[in-house]
């Protein structure tokens, strides 16, 4: 089980029994200590949520699943965003809760990159018309577009993002492959001009509707990509 897949599965029930699972949750200190954590938060929910409700209303108890959903875990500073909830039924209201707390688009960037390193072995002969394409299909990012090809690009695909659909791009940089990842912007995420782990770099900036992120082995191939697709990405 990868990464991102365990994460998931954690925020959304920390109490998972399935053998994949457990099997990933012992692999790692980390990743019990992480287990923990939200198993905790989910005791705390249970019991901020024991409010009685009207018979007709059964149907809507998924709280305590949105809850888990929009919970958000940043585990570079470790820090848990706990919410303390206290809501009252009421016969007609139906509810709708907002994704909360910070989102590190650069560790979520290269969590991607590690996750469909296929995308880097593929070459789809990408025009910058497909790519235009599939921007024009998201509604958050209004009007962004190429307008002209950013040099060779080998793969596209749409990507998530904490729950936020986005751009995945490889193009060619000046020697190796670059990793492009194009986010609509929103208020809860949090931007790094400059980023890095044991094997790759990324550098990351702002547009008018959207966030750039870039990633690769070599600084001088994210500079070369930058300089491409700031003069023709509007």
């Amino acid at each position: 089980m990868d990464e991102l897949k365990f994460r998931r599965q954690a925020y959304e029930n920390p109490n998972n029994q399935d053998a994949d699972f457990l099997r990933q949750v012992d692999a790692k200190p980390e990743n019990q200590a992480f287990v923990n954590e939200l198993k905790n938060l989910d005791a705390k929910l249970c019991n901020a949520l024991k409010i009685g409700v009207p018979e007709d209303l059964a149907d809507k108890l998924i709280l305590r699943q949105q809850l888990q959903q929009h919970h958000k875990q940043r585990r570079r500073t470790g820090f848990l965003m706990a919410m303390a909830a206290s809501i009252a039924f009421t016969v007609g209201i139906s509810f709708s809760l907002l994704r909360l707390g910070p989102v590190d688009l650069a560790e979520h960037a290269l969590a991607h990159v590690y996750h469909e390193d296929i995308a880097l072995h593929l070459d789809q002969h990408v025009d910058f018309k497909q790519v235009n394409a599939r921007l024009a299909s998201l509604k958050d990012f209004g009007n962004a577009k190429f307008t002209q090809q950013p040099g060779k690009v080998y793969f596209t695909s749409y990507c998530d993002f904490q729950g936020v659909k986005s751009l995945h791009l490889v193009l060619q940089g000046e020697q190796g492959k670059v990793t492009l990842f194009i986010v609509p912007l929103e208020k809860r995420m949090v931007l790094d001009q400059t980023f890095a782990d044991s094997q790759y770099q990324g550098i990351g900036f702002e547009t008018a509707d959207a966030f750039i992120l870039l990633v690769g082995e070599d600084k001088s191939d994210l500079n070369y990509v930058k300089n491409e697709i700031k003069n023709i990405f509007i």
